[in-house]
């Protein structure tokens, strides 16, 4: 008999509530969990996929090991006496920065790449760490921690409240958004102008999304940082910002009032292509809206001046007032994230701590631009990266130049994957680790809860059980950690998980801000429940997060004699555990889980989550709306939101000098499709065709130009080389703009993706070369760079 399970959705940032249909272990069906606190229902073609993904023939069930030069199947236990064998004798013999590490996007969308990532590149001890932040947020989180001092300090827009909503560079209709975690995004921007609000969208495409716009700007790729200046400049000039209780917050607002005087918006007009009288008025409602939003995403990040949007688009937050407050932008508090702490100074945030080794690129949030990353290969001498470890990323499709990266590879020492599919880069690898299906994983949300638009927390457990052949996701990662640690066969993989949890648990009862000061950390370790590691973790930064237990009384009855038995309980008094109520009516906990009081003072109602209750509410529990956080989350050195770090006002110039420059004929911009997400879906057959093609769009005034045909092919050149794509004529992209997806150029040789091989695309991060960068984040330069195009027959 079929039977069903709840599963949240990992195929995307909205985190929805999936109900599966399993009969015997086959996922037959997937829908919208009607019951999920958050989602309520809504489902998209990917999470109604869920089942084709899972049974993909294409996944691979078996560890790979080359030999003679061939990958073949082997046991787990081969694979890793491969690893254990290479790795610390490479780092022995060349140092700890001869291994790289990359980290891919589905990290974030699994517990095993939240929980043991960071573990690995300590084991290793290695400075050479690539992530896909730097093809996509890195510029947020640098504006976030040079404003805020924090780089996961980052402010979303509360959809479900706000009365105006300016987007740019994003098109969340078909993404489902992004730092931005909300279900069914589309209605609620319809919910939005259904109560009266505004929406604006600032994009150079007739998206999905500006169709749903009162007022759609298609202004020129890459000048969302001049518009955002002239927005922040008219603000001010004409006595419309107003910060309001912020003001007591912040510093440097007449410094930034002069940094941006060269930006009117008779200045930017030209550059942005847009009247400056729409410039002004775009201000004037901004500020005259009784609450408003302003969200930009990776069509204004991964641009030249990325930070300087991202960090402008905060500013404005600010200047409005509305940041921090119901119906603007506020900080989500995620269930599993560190409780608050008290207000204060902070240790601020830096960049450039240390430099790449071949052009010097400043490292960015202990990270080095994914677009260094073949030349950290290739270029010979001391520290050069001879082993790499790939964790759930394809860089050859994602990074610029995929073919040099190609070729880079290709002369590695060694090289681990760990992935399900034989791809365009783990074809490279020495050895291929591969997680099972997502139904046999447990899931919880680490980075998006961090991003929600409401505070809610879930977890699954695995739909499905795991064949005894394979291993867990979470088990395979702490083998890794001990294979490269030369710990291999010398202590289990639960060893990983207890040494985590025993550290955390050491910091915390040394901290003197702490509820568990002075507490014995054995004690508390012996008190966690789950079946295994993972969970143990879990129940762990529950019980500490914001809304835990903090163990309960049999955690403070190990406390210190000198600890304040008050310590982390709310000032205020109201909501805490055990108050008997049937829930909160202002947050929509359930009774006894009160929501925080604010980071004012640093301190929360001790709420009583841990993973036991959390276990007992399989659909999720609800931790009401978002509530304002001010000053709590500040780290900068100043204790204040500092309106002009140094960075960003160096980087000034730069951006007025644009003010001058001659744009460029015609620039590329990439898209979304609403069945793919990067380069992961393609071999999934209830996800291709349709709309889901690998089309440069042009516009029709560009095509007659060029001689272009709608449904014929063109040659589209850059500073990377040139690509051979078809043509499809829209006037939904606006002329001197064209628009190439990004994710394709599945034709390799050695790949293992039937689907996805029959109709590979063109990678269109082959246009590039990798010099175009955001100095400030080290982000590649993916949209808005300059192409040529000619007709081909």
């Amino acid at each position: 008999m079929p039977r069903t399970a709840p599963r949240i959705c990992p195929l995307c940032e909205a985190t929805c509530g999936l109900t599966l249909t399993i009969e015997g272990t086959d996922v037959t069906g997937a829908r919208g969990d009607r019951d999920d606190v958050f989602s309520r229902g809504f489902i998209c073609p990917k999470g109604a996929a869920f089942g084709s993904l899972d049974a993909d023939p294409d996944r691979l069930r078996a560890p790979l090991v080359r030999r003679d030069g061939h990958l073949r199947e082997a046991t787990w236990e081969e694979a890793y006496d491969a690893i254990a064998a290479a790795v610390p004798a490479l780092v022995a013999e060349h140092g700890a920065q001869a291994v790289g590490v990359v980290l891919g996007n589905p990290n974030v969308h699994t517990m095993a790449g939240a929980l043991y990532p960071p573990l690995l590149v300590n084991a290793l001890g290695t400075r050479n760490l690539f992530t896909a932040s730097t093809l996509d947020q890195m510029p947020k989180h640098v504006s976030s921690g040079l404003l805020f001092g924090d780089p996961f300090a980052i402010p979303v827009p509360d959809l479900d409240r706000t009365d105006f909503l300016l987007v740019l560079g994003a098109n969340p209709v078909e993404s489902n958004g992004s730092l931005c975690t909300a279900p069914d995004f589309p209605g609620r921007l319809k919910a939005l102008r259904a109560r009266g609000g505004t929406l604006v969208v600032v994009d150079p495409r007739r998206t999905r999304t500006a169709r749903l716009a009162d007022r759609h700007l298609a202004p020129r790729p890459g000048s969302d940082a001049l518009l955002l200046a002239a927005l922040a400049h008219t603000l001010m000039t004409e006595k419309l910002a107003a910060p309001g209780p912020l003001a007591e917050h912040i510093e440097g607002l007449r410094e930034l009032a002069d940094a941006l005087a060269s930006f009117t918006p008779e200045a930017v007009a030209p550059a942005c292509d847009l009247p400056a009288t729409e410039i002004r008025a775009l201000a004037r409602d901004l500020a005259a809206a009784p609450t408003a939003a302003v969200y930009g995403r990776i069509g204004s990040c991964t641009v030249e001046y990325g930070t300087l949007a991202s960090w402008l688009v905060d500013v404005l937050n600010i200047l409005t007032g509305n940041l921090d407050r119901p119906g603007g932008a506020l900080f989500p508090l995620a269930a599993a994230g560190p409780r608050p702490r008290p207000a204060g100074p902070g240790r601020g945030f830096a960049l450039g701590r240390w430099h790449s080794r071949v052009s010097g690129h400043p490292e960015v949030k202990s990270e080095l631009p994914s677009a260094a990353l073949a030349e950290e290969i290739e270029t010979p001498g001391e520290g050069r990266i001879r082993a790499l470890i790939c964790i759930a990323a394809n860089p050859v499709l994602s990074a610029p130049d995929g073919r040099r990266l190609d070729a880079a590879l290709a002369g590695l020492d060694f090289m681990v994957s760990v992935d399900p599919y034989l791809n365009e880069t783990s074809r490279h690898a020495h050895v291929v680790l591969p997680p099972p299906p997502p139904s046999r994983s447990a899931h919880h949300d680490f980075a998006f809860n961090g991003f929600a638009v409401h505070n809610q927390v879930r977890y699954t457990r695995p739909a499905v059980p795991l064949e005894a052949d394979r291993l867990d996701e979470c088990e395979i990662h702490a083998r890794l950690v001990l294979a490269v640690s030369g710990m291999h066969g010398a202590a289990e993989p639960s060893a990983v998980d207890e040494l985590a949890i025993r550290a955390t648990l050491s910091k915390e009862t040394s901290d003197r801000h702490s509820p568990l000061h002075g507490a014995d950390p054995e004690h508390l370790a012996g008190l966690l429940t789950g079946e295994n590691g993972p969970e143990r973790r879990l129940d762990l930064m529950l019980r500490l997060g914001p809304y835990g237990d903090r163990f309960g009384a049999a955690g403070h009855d190990t406390a210190g004699a000198g600890d304040d038995p008050g310590a982390g309980r709310s000032r205020g008094g109201a909501g805490t555990a055990g108050s008997g109520t049937a829930g909160d009516a202002t947050t929509g906990a359930p009774a006894g889980l009160g929501a925080p009081d604010g980071d004012a003072g640093g301190t929360t109602h001790e709420a009583g989550l841990n993973l036991e209750r959390l276990l007992a509410h399989p659909h999720g529990i609800d931790l009401g709306p978002l509530r304002p956080r001010l000053p709590g989350v500040l780290r900068t050195r100043s204790g204040r939101i500092e309106l002009l770090p140094d960075p960003i006002a160096a980087e000034l110039p730069r951006l007025r000098a644009a003010l001058a420059e001659r744009p460029a004929a015609l620039v590329l911009v990439g898209r979304r499709h609403l069945r793919s997400n990067n380069s992961w879906l393609h071999n999934v057959p209830a996800l291709t065709g349709g709309s889901n093609r690998c089309t440069l769009q042009v516009h029709p005034e560009d095509a007659a130009r060029h001689g272009l045909t709608d449904g014929g092919r063109a040659r589209i050149s850059a500073d990377g080389g040139s690509l051979d794509v078809p043509v499809e004529v829209t006037d939904t992209v606006r002329a001197g703009v064209v628009s190439l997806p990004h994710g394709w150029g599945h034709d390799r040789p050695g790949t293992r993706l039937a689907v996805a091989a029959a109709d590979p695309g063109a990678n269109v991060n082959q246009l590039l070369d990798g010099t175009r960068l955001d100095p400030l984040s080290g982000t590649a330069v993916l949209n808005a760079f300059p192409v040529q195009l000619a007709p081909l027959p």
